[in-house]
């Protein structure tokens, strides 16, 4: 299993991981910085330049996730991570890939009060031969505050298991997480576990639409972005079948009629993802009272909206957009579809 030790920046999370490994037998540190220093060499500098913060880069997500996992599988035991995550759909991209490896993550939060923490930074020793340190090490903690506390008040204590660590030692912040972690009251993180592929898939995607004709979407605590109500379809099942068997799984709606195909757009591999079909099929308009029978967000979505499709397209990744687009335009002219990569052929 993993123990994800988040929190502000001055929190304490990389001391009190080293007094951690001491308590947790057979535990291995393991901080994703590491990573984020070798991409400093690996990268060129522009695409570096171009993002603020090395958690933005798709790259450090993904090795983080590939890094843990051959870590445990080499090592077995628990791997103990000191890493702060403020966005959550990083952290649903990171925990869910975790989770498609069948490897649980108990996530606990360093919570320390915000004049203790600024105590701490100010009080944070700076390398002697790194240029502009003051500013570089004590201004982006400074500058990552306000984000901590908006996650906060957000996401993250309904997320994590909080612990109070402004008046305790790392040794002893270490000892009650040994504690909670061992008698479970620090849970698994409950989020959905989906096998990654191991070759081309297909996948139905359902549209349903509201009496305004917004489309339904949905956000999924596995992967980050936006997407339509669906999933992959099962070996022997029919692809409509699928996406009305994923529509009752993730919304509670039960459509009667099988639905409509509006698009097959093929997904070019793009590596490490395999690529495969992606089917769109037209579930049909909702009345208000059947929309007021949606049933609340589980563990493997986080929210749900209808969204107009200019609204869609800052909600969903570049591709989906451009099949929602032309799945749209299928359904105007009662004709289905074909394209690759989200465009149109033929």
């Amino acid at each position: 299993m993993i123990v994800w030790i988040n929190g502000a920046f001055g929190a304490g999370k990389t001391s009190t991981a080293r007094e951690l490994i001491e308590l947790i037998p057979n535990s291995t540190l393991f901080d994703p910085e590491v990573i984020g220093g070798a991409l400093d060499r690996l990268l060129p500098p522009k695409h570096l330049a171009e993002v603020g913060d090395f958690q933005d880069l798709p790259i450090w997500r993904r090795l983080v996730i590939d890094t843990a996992a051959a870590m445990l599988a080499e090592l077995g035991g628990t791997l103990v991570v000191p890493m702060t995550l403020l966005r959550q759909e990083y952290r649903d991209e990171i925990f869910g890939g975790l989770a498609a490896r069948r490897i649980p993550v108990r996530h606990v939060l360093l919570a320390p009060a915000e004049t203790i923490l600024r105590e701490r930074i100010a009080g944070r020793e700076v390398p002697v031969d790194l240029p502009d340190g003051e500013i570089r090490v004590r201004q982006w903690s400074y500058d990552h505050i306000e984000p901590f506390k908006a996650a906060l008040a957000a996401w993250l204590t309904a997320d994590a298991y909080p612990i109070d660590s402004g008046s305790l030692t790392p040794r002893d912040t270490a000892r009650r997480i040994a504690e909670a972690v061992g008698s479970g009251e620090v849970p698994a993180c409950d989020i959905v576990q989906t096998p990654e592929p191991t070759a081309e898939t297909v996948a139905a995607g359902v549209l349903l639409f509201d009496e305004q004709d917004r489309v339904l979407l949905v956000d999924p605590t596995y992967k980050a972005g936006w997407e339509f109500p669906g999933g992959v379809v099962e070996r022997g099942e029919a692809p409509a079948r699928a996406g009305m068997r994923e529509v009752a799984e993730e919304t509670g709606i039960r459509l009667e009629d099988v639905p409509a195909l509006l698009v097959v757009d093929w997904e070019p591999p793009a590596p490490p993802a395999f690529g495969g079909l992606r089917l769109l099929f037209d579930g049909g308009r909702l009345d208000s009272e059947a929309a007021g029978r949606m049933l609340l967000p589980g563990p493997e979505l986080r929210a749900w909206r209808f969204a107009s499709e200019a609204e869609a397209a800052h909600l969903l990744p570049p591709v989906r957009y451009e099949r929602l687009r032309s799945a749209l335009r299928a359904r105007e002219r009662g004709r289905a579809m074909y394209l690759e990569g989200g465009v149109p052929v033929g």
